[in-house]
């Protein structure tokens, strides 16, 4: 039997020989990446592998945590929701206690409910859907980004005070995160008064999607905004480029991944994008930054400080608690801010960030982006 034991019952000194052993090793603490490193999305994963073990680097030779070093161990879910729960299985049976990820939002909904129960600590640097946390009512999941509507209202603000269209498009891609996110921005692109002619799911993985671009020239639409990841918007932006479409894109975080100038090609230039705010710029960081760029890691990306400040969130709450607690952690999370490198953090009852900051960036041919002014 399984026995779900919550913060304020460990308070209450009911959890006595209830919780998972608080040792993972003689010396070493384990931290599970959770995400995708095979399949369409694997960039997104390596960005947070690439936080997470900058952080742990950085951490060890300071002396660990509590003396004892932190250790990276990586699970891999493909960004599908059926292998969240299959990963926060293998987790709990493996007697860790902390997780950076899950990465995207599917997968990281379809784990959370396991790690809960578990009494696993969970903290993701990227899953943006309100659906992580919302009325679920969990002690022991957080996340060190921005929900959906965060985002997707600040850039239905940006479309609307500073690009002005005579009218949108809203496409998505059927899923949590991408139809999450295009249904923000179209709510509040409507409550704006901006017309939306157009609010349609494509097929994530699909390799033609001259359908859609046909119905987006036959809407008049002169600016496309599209929910998902950066494969699908690529294709979007090239084979529109090549039917002639003459449409301005958008989209969130996940269609900022390098890749997908491969993809797109020269149609991608002048896209635009909401990422988390460039950290990096802050002079706080430099010491961060050139740890990064000593082990040849871009510390630019969307999800490399998030998963940073994930993993030193975690740490924190060790160092906090005075032990490797994960069901005293997670109330000292609760309760308490964390200096982190995309600033001081904390958050709200349900595990959410109070305040998190996203930018409107341009994306350039030459794989550089720019600060939209």
């Amino acid at each position: 039997m399984k026995i779900r034991v919550t913060p304020v019952a460990a308070a209450l000194g009911l959890a006595a020989g209830m919780l998972i052993s608080s040792v993972a090793s003689a010396d070493t603490i384990k931290i599970a990446i959770a995400g995708p490193f095979t399949g369409a999305l694997t960039q997104y994963g390596d960005m947070v592998k690439e936080g997470v073990d900058t952080a742990i680097e950085t951490i060890n030779a300071s002396g660990g945590v509590l003396g004892n070093q932190l250790e990276a161990v990586v699970m891999d879910d493909a960004c599908e929701p059926k292998q969240g729960p299959v990963v926060a299985n293998r987790v709990v049976n493996e007697e860790i206690h902390y997780v950076v990820g899950h990465v995207c939002s599917g997968a990281t909904i379809a784990a959370a409910p396991v790690y809960n129960t578990e009494g696993v600590v969970m903290v993701s640097p990227s899953a943006t859907s309100p659906l992580v946390t919302d009325g679920k009512n969990f002690d022991m999941i957080f996340r060190t980004i921005g929900r959906d509507d965060q985002q997707g209202p600040a850039a239905a603000k940006f479309i609307a005070e500073k690009i002005k269209p005579a009218s949108v498009a809203v496409l998505h891609d059927k899923q949590s995160y991408g139809q999450g996110i295009a249904t923000a921005v179209k709510n509040d692109l409507e409550k704006a008064g901006i017309k939306v002619v157009l609010f349609e799911g494509i097929n994530a993985g699909d390799s033609d999607y001259s359908a859609v671009i046909t119905k987006l020239k036959s809407s008049g639409a002169d600016f496309v905004y599209y929910g998902g990841y950066h494969p699908e918007m690529g294709l979007l932006l090239r084979q529109g480029a090549e039917q002639g479409l003459n449409a301005k894109f958008m989209g969130p975080e996940g269609v900022g991944n390098p890749d997908i100038n491969a993809i797109a090609g020269p149609a991608v230039e002048g896209m635009l994008v909401t990422l988390p705010a460039d950290f990096t710029q802050n002079p706080d960081n430099a010491a961060i930054v050139k740890a990064f760029k000593d082990k040849n890691r871009n510390p630019g990306g969307a999800f490399q400080l998030t998963a940073y400040a994930a993993l030193q969130s975690i740490a924190a709450g060790i160092k906090g608690v005075g032990a490797d607690d994960p069901v005293k952690v997670a109330a000292w999370l609760h309760a308490n801010t964390v200096k982190t490198p995309i600033g001081d953090i904390a958050w709200n009852q349900q595990g959410d960030l109070k305040d998190f900051k996203f930018d409107i960036f341009t994306w350039h041919a030459d794989g550089n982006k720019t600060v939209f002014k």
